[in-house]
């Protein structure tokens, strides 16, 4: 796998790939008991006992990421920051969660995902009550932080828990399983402005850091109880396989390095879109925190209904094409935008970037989980993580740029010429990516 074209199958065993195994018994029963066996459920493979906690922990991140979009501006007023201070909340988890998912997902294929996984829900606890308490700017950063390092355990963690179910059980998990964890993550994410909105108007901006407690408790409790002890389920030569993958062979990967690529491109795109967007609405429209979270809802609502359809697509390349078209379509919207444009626009502009956060997700999940060499897949998980934040990152960079020293009407118009360039960047990547039509994805 490291540099020639292998197309979407190379790392899997003949004729399998994400979609393709198991029945509709295997798909939505119980999942298996620690010792191997069946569970109280009485199934076996990736039902509820195994995925609820994974996909409870995967939120954590992609919530953190976004919720703080519409307690930015009170913040800023409450500690007399502007918007280039505030803005080290959004780069600093950022930041953290761009080093930490690779490092998660490494030390969950060699020590084990479990350990990782509740791990991580502890710092996230932690890092909750710190910035509820937070005394002044800079203990929010360090909360920021620890948050970052806490929720990236959860996601590489439970890609490297697909992987050793599907050894075990001997064929790959459903498509749809994937896509249900790509639809928490993304579904947290989008509903991220409007949860961030509401605690910002009804707790005050410090309830968007109180959640953390009870959010990451319910996944940590629940793993304790029903996720299977670390050498239950690693296959023999697991550890060995993860330890002969290192790094930088993931990296000289070409199909899986065009995929971050894509990936953080897309992501740089609409998260441009989302924090710049958002405050554009509450400095330059006059809406209010809550107001400006209702707008983005529909970005949330097509992001959860196109992860689903993503999820049962019979092929990767033709979603991520429609990724691409709809970004640039999105971002035509954004140039035309104004202090006068109705509601019914603004609604619009936000699902045109809500689709393509449903899709993007799904797609290059699926193309990094059948890219990735066998016991790597926690690494790859992880650095695909790494080039959405650094996606992040660059648009927080890219909203400096555009906005200076706050957002007008003419700084949204250069965000939207830039955020196209962008897209026009991603589909040309997607079109000429003879990875992507090697093997379609077939789902049952």
């Amino acid at each position: 796998m490291n540099g020639p074209e292998h197309g979407l199958s190379a790392a899997h065993d003949p004729g399998t790939t994400p979609g393709t195994g198991g029945d509709a018994g295997t798909e939505g029963g119980a999942s298996t008991g620690a010792d191997g066996g069946p569970g109280p459920g009485g199934g076996t493979g990736f039902g509820a006992r195994l995925m609820a906690p994974l996909l409870l922990g995967s939120v954590l991140n992609p919530i953190n990421t976004t919720a703080i979009a519409t307690g930015l501006v009170a913040i800023g007023r409450d500690f007399g920051v502007g918007p280039s201070g505030t803005g080290w909340l959004v780069s600093s988890l950022y930041f953290a969660s761009a080093v930490a998912q690779p490092v998660m997902g490494r030390l969950a294929d060699l020590l084990g995902p479990r350990r990782v996984f509740l791990s991580g829900l502890v710092l996230v606890c932690a890092a909750g009550l710190a910035g509820t308490l937070a005394p002044g700017f800079a203990w929010l950063i360090v909360a920021r932080v620890l948050l970052g390092v806490g929720t990236s355990a959860a996601y590489p963690a439970a890609m490297a828990m697909l992987r050793a179910e599907a050894v075990r059980v001997g064929h790959e998990p459903p498509r749809t399983v994937l896509g249900r964890l790509s639809l928490a993550a993304l579904g947290s994410a989008a509903v991220g402005p409007a949860l961030g909105g509401l605690l910002t108007a009804t707790t005050g901006w410090r309830g968007i850091f109180a959640v953390n407690v009870p959010l990451a408790l319910i996944p940590l409790l629940l793993g304790l109880r029903l996720l299977p002890r670390d050498g239950d389920r690693r296959p023999p030569g697991d550890e060995r396989s993860a330890r002969r993958t290192p790094l930088p062979e993931l990296l000289r990967n070409r199909p899986l390095a065009r995929t971050y690529l894509r990936h953080g491109l897309s992501y740089l795109t609409i998260y441009c879109t989302l924090y710049g967007f958002t405050q554009w609405l509450e400095e330059a429209h006059g809406y209010s925190s809550l107001g400006s979270g209702l707008v983005m809802l529909p970005m949330s609502g097509a992001a959860a209904v196109c992860s689903l359809l993503g999820a049962r697509t019979k092929g990767i390349r033709a979603p991520l094409v429609t990724v691409a078209v709809l970004l640039a379509l999105g971002s035509g919207s954004l140039i035309l935008a104004d202090g006068a444009t109705p509601l019914a626009l603004l609604l619009l502009t936000s699902v045109l970037f809500g689709i393509p956060q449903g899709l993007a997700s799904t797609g290059n999940q699926a193309a990094v989980y059948a890219q990735a060499p066998p016991g790597g897949v926690g690494v790859a998980a992880g650095l695909q993580r790494t080039a959405q934040y650094a996606g992040a990152i660059a648009g927080t960079g890219v909203l400096g740029l555009c906005y200076g020293a706050g957002p007008t009407d003419a700084g949204l118009h250069r965000l939207g010429a830039v955020t196209g360039a962008f897209a026009l960047v991603a589909l040309v990547l997607t079109v000429t990516d003879r990875a992507l039509r090697t093997r379609e994805q077939p789902n049952p």
